[in-house]
């Protein structure tokens, strides 16, 4: 990953990288089976609710109210933030939050941590950068924990392995976990409960020996200075309260005003997510006590681009995410292609609209990322927040096509149009006149109805791509105007 940013390094564009994807029976099957069976236990437990509509309309207002007001209610948290004894620190960029983080682990003399699972911090590529500076990070959630001592990236926003199946697991633990700390026992088989057990033993010594701990949060109560972190394993509450120093990266769209906003989520979350009624570890805290839990708290505030996506009224919205990943459990692309084609620590329906957004669409991955999608519309129908995933990537299709006015590091930019893109370009303009002027749409339906049996069966040039997977249409021998003209047009 780069420093500043999410980006893999050396990632394809993703037609080129889930064309490869899609050739792994292995990773297609992986993917069917939690896909499906993830987003089946999510319909059984929101169907429990006979007020679901209102609760995703609530989350939606209270993330619109907020982001329209997000200065006041960043200013009000970081007011009570101090005063309930934390250190408030801003961070513009992924460098800058690096750079935090990494003098704060270092004025507490220590040289590891231990994380709990965390969105931000792998979008910054904080433990890369730890590393450069003589500093171990240990991923203490069960699926971060595979894919770190996998030397692998996550694949997914919930279920970070959801590529890998027992069997990968089991020799993954077998061969890697000597080299972290504890190795696995001999012999150990893929039973869920005895790989949970290896997992178990192996991070025990770390929880307890460890002085410093990183976490993101779910949520944080700009009224009170609390942060929420829910989970499933418990690891996080270790993470939160054993260690002496607790620092805390977290996007500022992550503020809420209230507790009584936070409960609408905290309602909406856990369903969507893990398809649970509530998640079983809840951990909420307020800066720091003298009797209980860390004694030094700090907090930083990363920006990284949100506050660009701010400004642009359509795309907006892609920071109401609560990062339950329903959009990803319902997506026949992601569940074909997987997370790591995104080439962004934020996979499926809404990386492709959040990674071009903090990233900007320079790169040919964000450019091709608003196209990773068939709009079929389920990501919307399954979000708790109510993001219209479609209109925002169609949005950035244009922005992709058309270039134009942005927002880049606060200021107001014109950006040109990605590369390959020019014959889509014209043929969009040819097809707006040509619709602007009905005398030559006639002619032009007239003559290929006239010449269809002269039309190749594949698109030469540019349109090749377009019928490698699809069939062409068939021109009719009549255009409608016609058949309408002849059979009724002409008697009234």
């Amino acid at each position: 990953m780069s420093g500043t940013s999410d980006t893999y390094l050396g990632m394809p564009a993703f037609p080129a990288a889930a064309r490869d994807a899609v050739r792994n029976e292995t990773l297609r099957e992986n993917l069917r089976h939690a896909t499906h069976t993830i987003r089946d236990k999510r319909a059984k437990a929101v169907a429990e609710l006979d007020d679901w509509a209102l609760l995703r309309a609530a989350g939606r207002d209270v993330k619109e109210r907020t982001l329209r007001h997000l200065d006041h209610y960043l200013l009000q948290l970081e007011e009570s933030v101090t005063a309930a004894g934390g250190t408030v620190h801003w961070a513009a960029d992924a460098g800058e939050a690096n750079r935090i983080v990494t003098a704060l682990v270092k004025q507490t003399g220590q040289s590891e941590v231990v994380k709990v699972k965390s969105m931000a911090t792998q979008e910054i590529g904080l433990n890369e950068a730890l590393e450069a500076e003589g500093i171990r990070a240990y991923e203490t959630d069960l699926a971060e924990l595979i894919v770190q001592l996998g030397d692998d990236r996550p694949s997914h926003i919930l279920v970070p392995a959801i590529h890998r199946n027992r069997g990968e697991i089991r020799d993954i633990f077998a061969q890697r976990m000597g080299s972290w700390g504890r190795p696995a026992l001999a012999g150990l088989s893929d039973d869920p409960a005895e790989l949970a057990e290896a997992a178990r033993v192996h991070l025990r010594e770390k929880f307890l020996r460890a002085k410093v701990g990183i976490s993101g949060a779910n949520f944080m109560v700009a009224e009170t200075g609390t942060l929420v972190v829910v989970e499933s394993e418990g690891n996080g509450r270790m993470c939160l309260t054993l260690p002496e120093t607790l620092i805390s990266v977290v996007g500022i769209e992550k503020v809420v005003p209230t507790w009584q906003d936070l409960e609408v989520f905290l309602q909406t979350l856990p369903r969507s997510s893990t398809a649970e009624r509530m998640n079983p570890y809840t951990s909420m805290w307020t800066g720091t006590t003298d009797s209980d839990g860390p004694r030094t708290f700090h907090l930083v505030l990363l920006d990284n681009g949100r506050t660009d996506t701010l400004a642009d009224e359509v795309g907006r919205q892609a920071l109401r995410c609560i990062r339950c990943s329903a959009c990803l459990n319902v997506c026949p692309v992601y569940e074909r292609a997987g997370g790591h084609a995104y080439g962004s620590v934020y996979p499926g329906p809404i990386g492709a609209i959040l990674s071009p957004q903090l990233r900007g669409t320079g790169s040919d991955v964000d450019a091709s990322l608003p196209y990773a999608s068939s709009l079929c519309g389920a990501c919307y129908d399954v979000c708790p927040v109510a993001i219209d995933i479609p209109e925002v990537l169609v949005h950035l299709r244009e922005r992709v096509v058309e270039g134009g006015e942005v927002t880049r590091n606060g200021e107001r930019v014109t950006i040109k149009p990605a590369k390959g893109h020019t014959a889509e370009r014209a043929a969009m303009r040819a097809a707006r006149w040509v619709l602007d002027h009905p005398g030559a749409l006639r002619a032009g339906q007239r003559l290929a109805s006239r010449t269809r049996r002269l039309h190749p069966k594949r698109l030469p040039g540019p349109g090749r791509a377009w019928t490698d997977t699809r069939a062409l249409p068939e021109v009719p021998a009549e255009s409608f105007r016609d058949w309408w003209q002849r059979t009724r047009g002409g008697a009234r």
